[in-house]
């Protein structure tokens, strides 16, 4: 049984499909991607399995539980924890703080909680918080403030927040837009670290050079269908991926970009002189 199982899974709008009768698998310890062009319904899909849209049709599954009419928070308890396009982040507030806010989930009786012990969920979610900055290189940030660091690492402050929420499957929604070829591969060589921390991923991006290189697993959406589904080399070579989304070229060369300077930075990471590098630009 995969963590994440999606069957006939339909958003209607009206008469639009924006999703059509999608299958889709996320099995524990993968990294698996979607791609498609832009409308294609990638985002209408993590709406769609996290409860911020409801089904037309179709089931979802968690960890063995059907989702059903549970909503987002409770979805997100569960351990199915997303993030969105838009980083809006805490500006007033630190790294670490930022963090804080989402590793915390918060009970009725929180509120008694703070006044008798103040400062009890710095305290007690304190470990998970430096476990996230570590896997995301922002450990030595902790204490900065967004609005003052580049656009690259708020964006790894953003992947941070989630996974500060110890989730069982986190799932990313373009964490690579508007970063550079060597800050996304810097991504994705964070995002398989994430696997040996016992996080699952469900990647949706279009950054080819980071999808194709990073993936176990990759689904293709097109006009809200699945058009293909298979390993990246699968989906590389795919005849209709080609004609709907990659185009005769294009991908191919954003590919190969990826790769290469995923291998150029693996090269200068086997060297001491390269420890400790962060993002920077």
């Amino acid at each position: 049984m995969a963590l994440l199982e999606a069957r006939g899974l339909t958003v209607s709008y009206g008469g639009l499909h924006a999703n059509d009768n999608i299958d889709l698998d996320c099995e524990t310890g993968k990294l698996v991607g979607l791609i498609g062009p832009n409308g294609a319904g990638k985002t209408t899909f993590i709406d769609a399995i996290t409860g911020f849209t409801p089904l037309s049709g179709g089931l979802v599954a968690f960890d063995g539980v059907d989702l059903g009419d549970k909503r987002p928070d409770k979805r997100a308890a569960m351990g199915l924890v997303r993030t969105f396009q838009s980083l809006e982040l805490f500006e007033d507030l630190t790294v670490r703080d930022n963090l804080l806010v989402a590793a915390e989930q918060p009970r009725w009786y929180s509120f008694l909680a703070d006044i008798v012990l103040p400062g009890r969920g710095a305290s007690a979610f304190r470990d998970q918080v430096d476990e996230a900055l570590e896997a995301l290189g922002l450990t030595s940030l902790a204490d900065a403030h967004p609005g003052d660091l580049s656009h690259g690492q708020r964006k790894l402050i953003g992947v941070a927040r989630a996974l500060a929420a110890k989730p069982k499957l986190l799932l990313l929604d373009e964490p690579a837009a508007g970063l550079d070829t060597q800050e996304s591969q810097l991504l994705g060589r964070h995002l398989r670290g994430f696997l040996d921390l016992g996080v699952s991923l469900f990647l949706i991006d279009h950054d080819m050079g980071l999808v194709l290189n990073v993936c176990d697993d990759i689904y293709v959406l097109d006009f809200g269908q699945v058009i293909a589904h298979g390993t990246p080399a699968e989906v590389r070579s795919d005849a209709a991926v080609i004609a709907a989304y990659l185009g005769e070229s294009a991908g191919e060369a954003q590919a190969a970009e990826g790769a290469a300077t995923s291998a150029v930075r693996a090269s200068a990471d086997a060297s001491p002189a390269s420890d400790g590098q962060e993002v920077t630009s």
